[in-house]
């Protein structure tokens, strides 16, 4: 792309502008959602229902490990989006560094704990016997891979600060591609199981995470790279405050995932678990597409707010808005109506298990009405640097909302209760949304 065609952070953003901007991070997180689902589609498809919901039990464990990641990406990037906005471009450089030093030797820790607390943690999820050999053959084998999974969520968000995102794009597809094509090899042709495709996820996470900080430590055309870190802890407190709503999420989110698998185990056995997979897999790519997308935006608000560019915000905001609850719609229509097909790419050698997820999924695809502006406000006040707010609300999206629904409903309405706690939850949190938007918009300047 030459200078005259490339998207600035200080550039006004018509819709065409906008999508430009924030569609290789939205098509980078759809990407890593694919290779994500090509793993489920393998093991289930050549593995069998019991390995796939033994990777699906197993799973959150490693987002609990990996959330440092998150945090300190968005956290940081809103840092470093401000100080570029205010000109402070050795600034911005430094803290880029120590964030991405940090990320490391935190990930090497993350690796070692993980290990530690592994067959604990599936002990007290209560998965059956058969399930607990590929539980921890997947586990231990992926918590060597923890600091690259790490510095993969780091990176993503950074590309978009360092006004890289293509090339961010890139690296991704280089990773996925690489999983995908060992899922096949390992799995199919040499028989090696959930070992093989943890194995497959450990490499692209290697190519997500170590491409990236070779570009970062070399020179290049960006707005950041890795040399001598700004070594201050107030800014990496800051940092870590700013993305405490991240941390919460998912911190959360693996909680009540967990807590998920306990009901499901309780009400269904594996076959439960095995159907609330699916749901995940046939969604992971239009969370991925709010995940995106919020990703893609949050330099843009860090960088005017830094700027003082109210008029930018207000334009950033209300687009973002209508695009949210757009997509939001057209998402559960689509969930709706091909529920069926898409759950038969999974399991359709089951037809009870195929009936099971279906009804499931019509019922959860409720959560992509209100969700979107949740994901997206949460996001914004991140960017805005101020974590507190954003963590708030992920509190009372995640923590109480969801938690209280997944552990209620299913005491009167049995396994129905279980699908309908995630959109109770996503209607319960749009009231603190809706709350801190309106009182905090002429703070900011993002509405009048």
């Amino acid at each position: 792309m030459s200078a005259k065609d490339r998207i600035q952070l200080s550039d006004h953003f018509t819709y065409r502008r906008l999508f430009a901007f924030v569609l290789p991070t939205i098509a980078n997180m759809i990407f890593l959602s694919i290779y994500g689902i090509v793993d489920g589609l393998f093991i289930s498809n050549f593995v069998g229902k019991v390995a796939f919901a033994a990777v699906n039990v197993t799973f959150p464990i490693f987002s609990v490990l990996g959330v440092f990641g998150l945090m300190i990406g968005t956290g940081g990037a809103a840092i470093i989006g401000k100080n570029l906005g205010e000109q402070e471009s050795e600034k911005a450089n430094g803290y880029f560094s120590f964030f991405v030093y940090i990320c490391i030797a935190v990930g090497i820790v993350m690796a070692v704990l993980g290990v530690f607390i592994l067959r604990p943690a599936i002990e007290i999820i209560g998965v059956e016997e058969r399930m607990v050999r590929d539980c921890m053959v997947y586990g231990i084998i992926g918590m060597i891979t923890v600091p690259c999974y790490m510095l993969q969520f780091l990176f993503q968000i950074l590309f978009v600060t360092a006004e890289k995102p293509r090339l961010g794009f890139w690296i991704t597809v280089i990773a996925g591609l690489a999983n995908i094509v060992l899922d096949f090899f390992m799995i199919v042709v040499f028989h090696w199981g959930v070992a093989g495709a943890s194995i497959a996820t450990g490499i692209s996470e290697v190519v997500g995470g170590i491409v990236p900080l070779i570009y970062f430590s070399r020179p290049n055309d960006s707005l950041l790279r890795i040399g001598r870190p700004r070594v201050e802890f107030r800014a990496l407190r800051k940092a870590c405050t700013n993305g405490l709503s991240e941390f919460v999420s998912t911190i959360s989110e693996s909680v009540v995932t967990m807590l998920y698998n306990f009901q499901l185990l309780r009400l269904a056995g594996a076959d439960g678990v095995a159907a609330f997979g699916v749901m995940q897999y046939c969604t992971f790519i239009f969370f991925a597409v709010f995940a995106g997308y919020n990703m893609g935006v949050q330099p843009l608000f860090s960088y005017n707010f830094g700027a003082d560019n109210r008029v930018e915000m207000k334009n950033l905001f209300k687009k973002s808005m209508i695009l949210m609850e757009g997509g939001g719609l057209m998402m559960f229509a689509i969930l709706v109506i091909f529920a069926r097909p898409l759950v038969s790419i999974f399991i359709g050698y089951d037809a009870g298990l195929v009936d099971m997820s279906v009804h499931g999924m019509r019922i959860y695809a409720l959560i992509f009405i209100t969700c979107g502006i949740n994901i997206f406000v949460t996001g914004m006040f991140t960017a805005l640097n101020n974590g507190v707010v954003s963590a708030f609300i992920a509190t009372v999206r995640v923590v109480i909302c969801e938690i209280g629904s997944v552990m209620i409903l299913p005491i009167f309405f049995g396994l129905n209760g279980v699908w309908f706690s995630a959109s109770v939850a996503e209607v319960g949190s749009i009231i603190p949304v809706i709350i801190f938007v309106v009182t905090l918009r002429k703070r900011y300047g993002y509405a009048d």
